[in-house]
């Protein structure tokens, strides 16, 4: 199965565009959070990947809330917040949102490390983990080199070990790659990363 897995879109048309091109060789498409801006613009953001050529999972950033990103969702894309589907045999599990809690205020939507937690444990089993926070330690640096990734994050890659872990959220580390035992972690960024991964 061909994938296609993008972050922090930010409601960028440009990106956007070339995210639409780049979804006709693909078999999905993923989304992880972040496609407006501080919670404004969201059914425009959406509207710009409205010709995606793929079905597409997505999860949401700290910029939307679930219940924002589903209302303003069309059909073919399913978002993940704390569950799971399959995909092309594949199972896929997604949690949004900053984790741990950011100091962005009242406008982002965010979890505690214990309430990510609790949102991971019901997953035993997943290929592919979807995450909008990057796992402590691993593409987590901010610009002033602090590492402000999820300790709950990494805890549940260590444990589940899918085969890929994408993530997004710190924008000076977008396109940053590291390993949790046998699992890769990517954090995204809007350009999209191409994966190829077999049932």
């Amino acid at each position: 199965m061909k994938i296609l897995a993008f972050s922090d879109l930010h409601a960028a048309a440009p990106a956007a565009r070339a995210l639409v091109t780049a979804s006709a060789d693909v078999d999905l498409v993923i989304g992880a959070g972040d496609f407006c801006n501080m919670r404004q613009g969201l059914p425009e953001a959406m509207a710009l990947l409205a010709g995606l050529q793929a079905p597409m999972i997505a999860v949401p950033g700290n910029a939307e809330s679930a219940d924002e990103l589903r209302a303003a969702t069309g059909p073919g894309v399913t978002v993940l917040h704390g569950e799971g589907c399959e995909a092309g045999g594949l199972k896929i599990f997604g949690l949004g949102y900053g984790i741990p809690v950011t100091p962005f205020g009242p406008w982002s939507c965010d979890m505690s490390e214990a309430q990510a937690d609790t949102a991971l444990a019901g997953c035993e089993a997943a290929d592919i983990l979807v995450f909008h926070s990057p796992p402590k330690g691993i593409a987590d640096r901010t610009s002033a080199g602090q590492s402000v990734g999820s300790t709950a994050i990494h805890d549940a890659i260590s444990r589940i070990q899918p085969r890929l872990a994408v993530c997004g959220h710190i924008h000076d580390s977008w396109g940053q790659r590291g390993m949790i035992g046998a699992t890769e972690v990517v954090n995204l960024g809007p350009g999209g990363h191409m994966f190829e991964i077999t049932p």
